[in-house]
């Protein structure tokens, strides 16, 4: 019986539950290559879940168990466009599917925008949680005033790290590096804004009650934008946040260390500012007929930093086809082209939470097992990169990264694991030298 092989280009939850659906849903034999430019798995998984959601990070253990079904295999450090092409990948495998997910942010579009001090909340995001594109010296956190531009869970995550002490996340993941500085934080007064009212905001119950048991913070909401309206035809989960918005509206300011104010209504304008970030122009709005508008009531707040937390997009592939305008790849059922297939953000765009994408990466793969052949492959990629002088982090290199991780937090007294910082640091504890290189 002839085996089918298909690359998988992403190994966040999108790409490991496509492995996962291939390996149950085929008849055939399979192999599957999950490909990723960086050195470690699990995407969104390790990089965008906020280090003190452990209950939620658990899932890297589902996760962990599909990469070591047999036929499935991890190939780290092997970039799209820089390592291999699209064109490689259909002479390697009978089909690629590409689930590199949505990863960076989307702009505000007003001036002022570019100041410095003006910042995308994916890269801080990506800063707290050891991304190896962002290192520690990227944000000093010497801002007293910050403003977050949005209200979604993004949002309450990046209000709810800098309004923690440092102690309080000492048992987290967080790099040392990083938690140096945010010990060393000045931030002072956060104000996270959003353009609609509380009962259109996007963060769920759980969140935004978190919010309100910080112990580093005063958070606190206005009367007058939470509002009276009947919350009756409301879903169980809007009315929930509502109520808890509007108890904050009440509460007296009880003199802690921050203080954090929830906002509704308003929508930035500019950034304010010469040399760097100032403050932030917004306007009072309304909703006419569904639509968001402007009242022309303006306010200032200042601010030493402005972080836009407005929603994710994806970006073109090189040698996918691409929808600039959806900002998707254009799919039917998860099909591109021939051989060609997409799952999770990068085919359906933001939506959903981590478990939306084993639904839609069980339907890719229907579609892809209906249509592909065996058989169609003639060279092995690992022939081609071996010629190009790549060498894959293994899933055994990847476990010895997770081992040095873990002998850090024990050496430091801190949780389970602390991340290593950067790609050197990760291939230099699972015996690698850098992208390419030989074992030390």
């Amino acid at each position: 019986m002839v085996t089918l092989r298909v690359a998988i280009v992403g190994s966040g939850p999108a790409g490991i539950y496509t492995a996962e659906a291939l390996v149950k849903q085929s008849h055939d034999p399979v192999e599957v290559d999950v490909l990723e430019r960086l050195p470690t798995p699990y995407g969104l998984v390790r990089y965008g879940v906020a280090p003190d959601h452990t209950s939620i990070k658990s899932i890297a253990g589902y996760l962990r168990r599909v990469l070591e079904t047999p036929g499935v295999r991890f190939l780290g450090g092997v970039e799209l466009g820089a390592d291999v092409s699209a064109d490689d990948l259909l002479s390697c495998y009978d089909a690629v599917v590409y689930c590199t997910g949505a990863m960076v942010d989307r702009q505000l579009g007003i001036p002022g925008e570019d100041l410095p001090g003006s910042v995308a909340a994916t890269d801080f995001v990506n800063w707290y949680c050891g991304h190896p594109d962002v290192p520690p010296d990227t944000f000093s956190l010497d801002a007293e005033d910050v403003v977050v531009i949005g209200v979604g869970n993004v949002a309450v995550d990046v209000v709810r790290i800098m309004a923690k002490t440092a102690d309080e996340l000492r048992g987290t993941d967080v790099p040392e590096e990083v938690l140096d500085r945010l010990a060393a934080s000045r931030v002072r007064r956060i104000h996270m804004v959003g353009r609609r009212g509380p009962e259109h905001a996007k963060f769920t119950l759980k969140e935004l009650r978190e919010l309100g048991e910080l112990l580093n913070a005063d958070v606190l909401t206005f009367p007058h934008e939470i509002g009276t309206a009947d919350l009756t035809a409301l879903s169980r989960q809007v009315k929930g946040n509502v109520d808890v918005l509007r108890s904050w509206s009440e509460r007296e300011p009880a003199d802690r260390p921050r203080r954090l104010e929830v906002r509704f209504w308003l929508r930035p304008v500019e950034i304010l500012g010469i040399s760097r970030v100032e403050g932030v122009r917004l306007e009072r709005t309304r909703l006419e007929d569904g639509r968001v508008v402007g009242t022309g009531e303006f306010e200032t707040i200042p601010a030493d930093m402005v972080m836009r937390s407005v929603g994710y997009r994806s970006v073109a592939l090189p040698g996918v086809p691409f929808d600039a305008r959806a900002m998707t790849v254009p799919n039917v059922a998860g099909k591109v082209t021939d051989r060609q297939y997409v799952a999770g953000w990068l085919k359906r765009g933001p939506t959903g939470v981590i478990g939306t994408n084993k639904s839609d990466a069980a339907e890719t793969v229907r579609t892809l097992l209906a249509e592909v052949t065996p058989g169609t492959a003639t060279v092995r990629l690992d022939d081609l990169l071996a010629a190009r002088g790549v060498r894959p982090v293994t899933y055994e290199d990847w476990l010895g990264i997770e081992a040095a991780e873990a002998a850090l937090a024990e050496n430091l007294k801190r949780g389970e694991r602390v991340k290593l910082v950067g790609r050197d640091a990760m291939l230099g504890a699972c015996g690698r030298l850098a992208h390419g290189g030989t074992p030390s």
